[in-house]
């Protein structure tokens, strides 16, 4: 498979150390590649977790377990298995993931319930036992690697490892954040997207953070799109190991929580837009902005109607402004809209305005704007208050080739 970087892939960060966290990754094998696929974090005791799942009715046994585990809100290690997706895989699918948490719980002494898994990759396949309980137990012997390596790990159509990371000031204590996240195609999240982790060595109550991620992942994971595929096994986890010490952040009236807040919804926001610019064949970055819509939700969903047309996005892939695809993108969401209120634009130049071509309309902006890698789209509605911003990518030929092979 062809794993040119993209060309809007971005250089990986340089990503502080979290104190309580160790990150090893090895070659376990799971497809007949070169390159670790199996990446191990141990956490320190004390460790909290959130996180949020697909919506797909046909989730992998990793979803299934890991919506009960973040229950407790304990963490102590997180699995990550690339190369075979273990979803749809019946009962050998929940065995597998069972039998590696009890496999690293027994090495690092923790409660096996203290053991996230994820797997991706080609849908349909048990994840062969042999090959995980070798590399897990490679992997409880191996060195710690870097963020980089772990990125790059995670990733199966991946052209680029993706990072993100902040710091924010609480209660005078400077606490750490990093993020890894990996994705690339089956890109429609409504929850989250592909595979997602962050760490922070802030003092952060499980409750608290969940509510946290929950907020964020409704203004970022889930407001991407590449294709309008929702996977099997999109994860997002948060963990938090206490190590910075801080006093514990458990509502907004702690010092720091909204600092803390924002660091993370960065690092997350970051990570969103990265696994866009990977999307599979692209070659643009699209911001759609809808305002003036009956409300935020409303305004949400028109622009992932927007974002998910693939007439849309071939007309930008082909640098054609053909507004009149974004006004049937917007009249086949099934939201609130008026035909004579409603205005779209590419790159802040208006094409139609409150439901009528522009007058004496000059397409040369537009179409040296559709020109350039990062392009917006904005849709003013006109009926309300109501606005919401999403991110996609182009549709290429590049798309149908990466697919065409996916499983050779």
């Amino acid at each position: 498979m062809d794993l040119t970087p993209s060309p809007l892939a971005r250089p990986f960060p340089a990503l502080p150390d979290i104190a309580g966290v160790t990150v090893r990754t090895v070659r376990a094998g799971y497809k007949d590649w070169r390159r670790a696929d199996l990446t191990l974090v141990e956490l320190s005791k004390g460790t909290t977790v959130a996180g949020v799942f697909t919506q797909s009715a046909c989730a992998s046994s990793e979803v299934e377990l890991g919506r009960e585990q973040v229950q407790s809100g304990s963490a102590r290690a997180l699995v990550v298995n690339a190369g075979n997706a273990n979803a749809f895989t019946g009962y050998r699918g929940r065995e597998a993931v069972e039998a590696i948490m009890a496999q690293v719980a027994e090495g690092i002494g923790c409660d096996r319930h203290e053991v996230f898994v994820s797997s991706t990759g080609v849908i349909g396949v048990p994840l062969p036992m042999d090959i995980a309980r070798a590399g897990v137990d490679a992997a409880l012997d191996a060195e710690p690697t870097s963020w980089e390596s772990a990125a790059k790990a995670i990733g199966t159509t991946d052209t680029f490892p993706k990072g993100a990371g902040a710091s924010a000031m609480v209660g005078g204590v400077r606490v750490e954040l990093a993020g890894i996240i990996k994705g690339s195609g089956m890109i429609a999240p409504d929850m989250a997207t592909m595979l997602g982790y962050i760490f922070t060595d802030a003092a952060v109550d499980p409750v608290f953070l969940q509510s946290l991620l929950n907020g964020i992942n409704a203004r970022t994971y889930s407001c991407i799109t590449v294709d309008g595929d929702t996977s099997t096994s999109d994860t997002v986890l948060a963990f938090a190991t206490g190590q910075a010490g801080n006093a514990v952040i458990a509502s907004f009236d702690d010092p720091g929580a909204d600092a803390f807040a924002a660091a993370l919804e960065q690092v997350c926001r970051d990570l969103a837009h990265l696994v866009v610019r990977d999307g599979e064949g692209a070659s643009k970055f699209i911001e759609v902005s809808v305002s003036g819509a009956s409300s935020n939700d409303s305004a949400r969903r028109v622009g992932l109607s927007i974002a998910n047309s693939p007439l849309v996005k071939t007309a930008i892939a082909g640098e054609d402004a053909n507004w009149g695809r974004v006004v049937m993108a917007v009249g086949k969401a099934g939201e609130p809209a008026d035909r004579d209120k409603l205005s779209i634009g590419f790159g802040g130049h208006w094409a139609a305005r409150d439901g009528q071509p522009i007058e004496d309309f000059d397409e040369t902006p537009l179409t040296e704007h559709l020109k350039t890698q990062d392009i917006t789209v904005e849709v003013e509605m006109g009926i309300g208050t109501g606005r919401a911003t999403v991110w996609t990518c182009d549709l290429t030929h590049g798309y149908i080739e990466i697919n065409a092979d996916y499983r050779s």
